[in-house]
């Protein structure tokens, strides 16, 4: 088993949620477990955390002590944009969470296992899925993509500068042989890259792991199922690593939906299901980054769900 790191943010997360004994929570993203943990010592015998991840890794850290003997868990293998259906399966109904929290990072288990391929500091096939059951590995997108649509992909989530130039560069590669390993990418990537070297990696590997996982199409269809779980006065706890998921939380919270705009009611009242509790996100400490820099980039979010009855279906 691979080493989990404490997770970012671990008490200004768990201070976020405000966990009350006999509640309702979700740990949208389980990993290692650290926040799940935290989670489960504040809980009383009537409390219950459910945990979603769709890594079989984290299924078997679920399987482990505290989780294993304690009445109000259950671990659900699901990506957690599926959370609404997964829950009803529960019996927890619209408007029944208490808390509900997300950390958006990778965790270093996967970026530290070779064969997952989401490292370009190690060698190791391109895949990058987080659920190995999907079909369309970080090889496919490279091998089948149009220029353009790479082009569009570096661009978009990885805020790659040059990316016609490394969409071009990858065309040409694998016109000679297929993409199949880290190695292959890092070869094209040292051909074009720009600036800092180790950055300019981050961002290509970063841009093909959000398209592999859909990562941004299941953010949004979380944070819908989130807003319609969340009890009045419950918390949504993001924390996000790239400023477009940043982005489309903060849009999420002062609006309800992903692009910021806000909608009026059949009254003409703005629509506000959310008070955002941060006016800017809440950043790790010199200390929490020197013990573990992958924290760096790290912003937490926080809403209270308001008395808001106008959300559809």
């Amino acid at each position: 088993m691979g080493m989990y790191h404490t997770p970012a943010l671990a008490q200004e997360a768990l201070h976020a949620l405000n966990v009350y004994p006999e509640g309702v929570y979700v740990d949208a993203t389980f990993g290692g477990g650290g926040h799940a943990r935290a989670i489960l010592e504040r809980l009383g015998a009537g409390g219950r955390l459910f945990a979603f991840d769709q890594d079989e890794q984290a299924e078997a850290n679920a399987q482990q002590e505290p989780f294993a003997s304690h009445p109000g868990f259950r671990f659900i293998r699901a990506n957690f944009r599926h959370l609404r259906a997964h829950l009803r399966a529960w019996k927890v109904k619209d408007g029944e969470v208490n808390g509900i929290l997300a950390d958006l990072g990778v965790s270093s288990h996967q970026l530290d296992t070779a064969e997952r391929g989401f490292s370009f500091r190690w060698e190791g096939p391109l895949d990058m899925r987080m659920n190995r059951g999907e079909e369309r590995t970080a090889a496919d997108w490279l091998n089948s993509s149009t220029e353009e649509d790479l082009q569009v992909l570096f661009s978009r989530y990885g805020e790659v500068r040059n990316a016609r130039t490394l969409a071009r560069a990858c065309v040409a590669f694998r016109e000679r042989e297929p993409f199949r390993t880290t190695g292959d990418l890092v070869q094209v990537c040292a051909r074009v890259a720009t600036g800092d070297r180790q950055r300019y990696l981050a961002q290509v590997f970063q841009a093909l792991r959000i398209a592999v996982n859909d990562e941004l199409g299941a953010l949004e269809a979380f944070l819908r199922d989130a807003t319609r779980l969340l009890a009045p006065g419950g918390r949504l706890v993001v924390i996000s690593y790239h400023s477009l998921e940043d982005r489309i939380v903060k849009h999420w919270l002062k609006a309800g939906n992903a692009d910021g705009t806000l909608e009026r009611d059949f009254y003409g009242n703005f629509r506000r299901p959310f008070a955002a509790l941060t006016k800017k996100p809440i950043e790790p400490s010199e200390g929490e980054i020197r013990q573990n820099p992958r924290v760096r980039s790290a912003k937490m979010r926080v809403g209270e769900r308001q008395t808001d009855t106008s959300l559809e279906g």
